[in-house]
């Protein structure tokens, strides 16, 4: 999150509809990525990148200024956060589904 919000910084101005999009989309990758002993760590990951992905949008002079910066972004921007969450928990819940199902239908080892 950190290279694409530095990405939409450089490329498009700081444009936070294409990082919400980019966040909401990583949280899908990620979740659908991530181990299977990991699942329930991609939804709670999710508010960090998106959060760290903020600093280069994050407007100041100054570490206070860029401090407050990021507080705006993230209040402001707090949609883009609830539906990338969302997005992950619910992808997490679908794997563990179907991983439990996989499970219940394969035959034991002989």
């Amino acid at each position: 999150m950190c290279a694409l919000g530095g990405l939409d910084a450089l490329l498009l101005g700081g444009i936070m509809a294409v990082y919400g999009v980019l966040f909401v989309l990583v949280c899908v990758v990620t979740a659908l990525w991530v181990r299977r002993a990991d699942l329930p760590a991609a939804p709670v990951a999710a508010p960090i990148g998106f959060a760290l992905g903020l600093l280069p949008l994050a407007e100041g002079d100054g570490f206070l200024g860029t401090l407050m910066g990021l507080v705006t972004a993230l209040a402001t921007q707090a949609v883009w956060l609830y539906v990338g969450t969302l997005a992950a928990a619910v992808t997490v819940l679908l794997r563990r589904c179907a991983l439990r199902l996989g499970a219940g239908t394969r035959r034991p080892a002989r």
